[in-house]
């Protein structure tokens, strides 16, 4: 069995709450973006992401090297 809808309510909630908090008072204003003006620096669009989702980025989808191999060379595509 799963949670009871009493306690997927109080989880969901406690995580919009925890995604407010971590937002920066940019994104929760819901600043916008001139579409023909000047892009804003990467750096500040980073910070715009909060930190446990940029984490979580990071963790999915970063290449892992895990075992190092020697290819023949007739296994390359010449």
């Amino acid at each position: 069995m799963g949670p009871s809808l009493e306690d997927e309510a109080a989880f969901l909630s406690e995580q919009r709450a925890a995604e407010a908090a971590e937002a920066p008072p940019s994104v929760a204003a819901g600043s916008t973006v001139d579409e023909k003006g000047e892009l804003p620096p990467l750096e500040d669009l980073v910070q715009r992401v909060p930190a446990s989702t940029r984490g979580l980025i990071d963790e999915l989808f970063r290449a892992k090297f895990t075992t190092v191999r020697r290819v023949p060379k007739s296994a390359l595509k010449s």
